[in-house]
């Protein structure tokens, strides 16, 4: 193994969480401001998964104050702390970016 693999293999967190597209979670997201750390709570459903390995990424998306505001995440960063389900949905494809365009009760993902 070269030292590339073995830096990876180093990073790569052991108890990754169990979620898919089209679930609601709650990401615990670490902030540094200055010598302060605090986490800070997105919740949101989750519209797609990228790539795989060391640079796995997900992406969630909510609605506040009438704007829709989606977050990447790198799925391996020390800056997550944890990701939780809140309830697990029903698609029917792996990226739900049609969510984007809908409004109201029709930008709802079906509970599982």
């Amino acid at each position: 193994m070269n030292k590339m693999e073995a830096f990876v293999s180093e990073q790569l967190k052991q108890n990754v969480p169990q979620f898919n597209i089209g679930d609601t979670v709650k990401v615990h997201n670490l902030i540094k401001e200055g010598t302060r750390e605090r986490i800070q709570i997105f919740e949101g459903t989750v519209i797609a998964k990228h790539n795989g390995g060391i640079s796995e990424t997900f992406t969630v998306r909510r609605v506040a104050s009438g704007c829709g505001v989606e977050k990447t995440f790198p799925l391996h960063s020390p800056n997550v702390a944890n990701v939780e389900v809140v309830r697990a949905g029903k698609v029917r494809r792996s990226k739900l970016f049609y969510l984007r365009d809908r409004v109201g009760k029709a930008s709802k993902v079906k509970e599982a």
